[in-house]
């Protein structure tokens, strides 16, 4: 069965965004944005909600940009056939190989559990997840942890009560000090 994943950038104190709605403190150094990379290419289908979508818009198009490394275009070349599924209630269109969804996020998850396939289900933005986590549908957290405390914000982890159990299966520490964590939801 097709794992669900959430994985982000947050900051030590718990935020994917900062105050302010900035998030300038993730910009990944090479070591990280080749983690990225490979991650990415585990991916079967992302979900995400509105504002990450409008976000990662930019890499529909950002094979054009004659500034990008080499590295930059090996993610875009990998995100943008990468299936993708948006959920907004405002809406109407969306781009590339996006559609919008047109049932629930359980419902959505479900067929895509039950459809042949291989990666990972990656859900992204919090909004999103705290919803998948608040009905027990994500398997697994990585969080890449950065060295920073921006004092409130979007949480990556949703508010919810009731406690969830954790493995750790995976750690890495990088040279800018970024910290990658992955666990597990025990069930």
């Amino acid at each position: 069965m097709r794992s669900v994943t959430y994985s982000m950038g947050v900051s030590l104190d718990g935020y994917i965004v900062g105050p302010d709605g900035g998030f300038n403190w993730t910009a990944p150094d090479e070591e990280v944005f080749r983690f990225w990379i490979d991650e990415i290419r585990e991916v079967g289908v992302h979900l995400m909600g509105r504002r990450l979508y409008e976000t990662m818009l930019y890499w529909e198009t950002a094979d054009q940009d004659p500034s990008l490394d080499d590295s930059m275009l090996e993610w875009a070349a990998l995100w943008n056939p990468l299936p993708k599924v948006v959920f907004s209630t405002t809406l109407s269109a969306v781009q590339g190989h996006a559609r919008l969804a047109t049932v629930g996020l359980a419902e959505e998850i479900e067929r895509l559990r039950a459809e042949p396939g291989e990666g990972d289900i990656a859900i992204g933005g919090a909004t999103l997840a705290a919803e998948a986590a608040a009905l027990g549908l994500i398997d697994e957290y990585r969080t890449m942890v950065y060295p920073v405390l921006v004092g409130g914000g979007t949480p990556f982890f949703p508010r919810h009560e009731r406690r969830v159990d954790l493995e750790l299966v995976e750690t890495s520490t990088y040279g800018s000090k970024v910290v990658y964590l992955r666990h597990r939801v025990v069930r």
